[in-house]
């Protein structure tokens, strides 16, 4: 299993990025799929998740409103819209599938500073 991410980078607060992940070496329609971040010096957190088939949501409550992840089976990709950005969601972020056993991304990150 690969996972590659991509998308991120620097912004300004209040600015907008996308990330994406790309996951291949599975059936990736048959799992729930994840973003994680972790800034400098915290743990490292769930940020949001999507389910299979009608793809039910999960975000953490510091990005509800800001952040939807969606994915494309077609594509076996998921991605993370981030909104309405602030410094405190500066960190790298890692997508992640779990099958019994963990899977992550290389991790892209993310750096929100004026």
């Amino acid at each position: 299993v690969q996972l590659v991410e991509s998308g991120g980078g620097l912004v300004q607060p209040g600015e907008s990025l996308r990330l994406s992940c790309a996951a291949s070496g599975v059936t990736f329609s048959r799992y729930v799929m994840n973003w994680y971040r972790q800034a400098p010096g915290k743990e490292r957190e769930l940020v949001s998740s999507i389910g299979i088939n009608f793809g039910i949501t999960y975000y953490a409550d510091s990005v509800k409103g800001r952040f939807t992840i969606f994915r494309d089976d077609a594509k076996n990709t998921i991605y993370l819209q981030m909104n309405s950005l602030k410094p405190e969601d500066t960190a790298v972020y890692f997508c992640n599938l779990n099958s019994g056993r963990n899977y992550w991304g290389q991790e892209t990150q993310v750096t929100v500073s004026l």
